[in-house]
């Protein structure tokens, strides 16, 4: 079959590698119909995630058909059509009783090499690295989906691809995002990156009951989809972020912040992004950390950092004597895709959501490379990338 691979730093190329198998009995394969690129593939692609190795099948966000199961998969079916949850989850263990799916004690086989860089492991997550389990991802024609009885949605009705595959990942992630900030109605929130998890969680934060939701950004037209959607865009580019979130909260500050820009995160500030850039580059640290710094001195005292960007080993000078001194609580974590996917097709269903409105790009899976070019470099007004196979 074809698949997008790692081919080394800021290159992917598709190859042909060898078919996927059952190889548990509570595995299945689905033949794949829909796949993105995510802003999590960037940090592979850019090659700050370690333990990523030459040949390894990227991406995690997909669905498709189901054309195998194994003879332990009794909730699905050949012919079932299904959206794939980015963390693979066993559904037994202590974690996942307590919905904590992307903390899955059982399914990452390699916890060892984890728990090196992280003291404990999380799940195992699908094109990921191997530290993460070397579970080959869906940016390809198949895909193999362990504990298939646990992990897969079925899609029953007539809801098109374009809006239902971001169930996979980056809604329930935005969701996730803002329901951690435990929003109260009036309260103000802002969000650094309004890329596709940032867009999200604008639209989950109104849907919680935010009165205003402020973008932070400095592309233009991510900027201005996120105005479309309701949100107030400040460019960090050209303003000082801390001096206008004062203003546009009358010196207080937002009483939430939702850092889902990440370790590739950008400055204002020409020194400090600069700074950053080199210890990044020269593995002196391996994040940017300028968006939750910036969230952490500009929230309201007492209020909530909340972190979906992925981040992935250590950073520098973070402001932890702001987030103690000033009571702020600090709530993360990989999104635990299962927990939020049904709930989310619902409103879905009801249009509440309208996850289309992110879709800037459909090319097939041999055009993947171009797609990583774009999205990366913000050309062509690329906000998200669907690859597919078919």
């Amino acid at each position: 079959m074809k698949a997008t691979v790692w081919a080394g730093r800021n290159r992917v190329q598709v190859e042909s590698v060898p078919d996927p198998k059952i190889l548990n009995d509570r595995d299945a394969i689905v033949r794949i119909t829909s796949t993105a690129i995510c802003g999590s593939d960037l940090h592979l692609y850019d090659g700050y995630i370690p333990t990523v190795k030459r040949g390894d099948v990227l991406g995690h966000e997909f669905m498709g058909e189901v054309v195998e199961v194994g003879k332990s998969v009794g909730n699905l079916a050949v012919g079932d059509r299904v959206v794939v949850p980015f963390p693979i989850a066993c559904g037994a263990c202590s974690a996942c009783r307590r919905d904590l799916y992307s903390l899955c004690e059982n399914s990452n086989p390699n916890a060892g090499i984890a728990e090196k860089f992280m003291g404990h492991s999380p799940a195992g997550l699908f094109g990921y690295s191997h530290m993460l389990g070397g579970f080959a991802g869906g940016q390809a024609e198949y895909a193999r989906v362990p504990f298939a009885d646990v992990g897969p949605l079925k899609i029953e009705d007539d809801l098109t691809d374009e809006q239902v595959l971001f169930l996979s990942d980056i809604l329930p992630t935005g969701y996730m995002g803002a329901e951690m900030c435990d929003i109260t109605p009036g309260d103000v929130v802002a969000v650094w990156g309004a890329g596709p998890v940032g867009l999200f969680a604008i639209m989950s934060a109104y849907l919680l009951g935010a009165s205003k939701v402020i973008a932070v950004d400095r592309v233009p037209y991510r900027l201005e989809l996120a105005e479309k959607i309701g949100a107030t865009p400040v460019n960090f580019a050209e303003t000082s972020v801390l001096e206008e979130l004062r203003d546009i909260t009358a010196g207080r500050g937002p009483d939430h912040c939702i850092d889902a820009a990440g370790m590739e995160a950008r400055s204002g500030s020409r020194p400090v992004d600069a700074y950053d850039r080199v210890k990044q580059a020269a593995r002196l640290e391996t994040e940017r950390p300028h968006a939750i710094r910036e969230a952490a001195m500009s929230c309201r005292n007492g209020g909530t950092l909340s972190i979906v960007g992925v981040y992935g080993g250590l950073m520098d000078k973070f402001p932890i004597g702001a987030v103690m001194n000033r009571s702020l609580t600090i709530k993360t974590g990989q999104c635990h895709v299962h927990r939020y996917m049904r709930p989310l097709l619902e409103r879905i269903r009801k249009g509440d959501i309208d996850p289309t409105i992110i879709v800037s790009h459909h090319l097939t899976l041999d055009q993947a490379a171009h797609g990583y070019e774009i999205f990366k470099n913000k050309e062509d007004r690329c906000t998200k990338v669907i690859l597919n196979p078919t």
